[in-house]
């Protein structure tokens, strides 16, 4: 059976505009998590409230 990273669910809320996206990222090697997440449905791209919990 193959082996599979942890999955951590990530909730971001837009700090210009409320909007709050629930996404599921994996660890990456930068150390950060990939979310494929790029930008608010506004057009902001680094003003955000990231919390981050592990999936069971």
């Amino acid at each position: 059976m193959p082996e599979t990273k942890q999955r951590f669910k990530v909730i971001i809320r837009c700090q210009e505009c409320g909007e709050k996206y629930i996404l599921r990222g994996r660890p990456n090697e930068e150390g950060g998590l990939d979310t494929g997440f790029k930008r608010c449905v506004c057009g902001n791209e680094t003003k955000f409230d990231i919390d981050v919990t592990e999936e069971g």
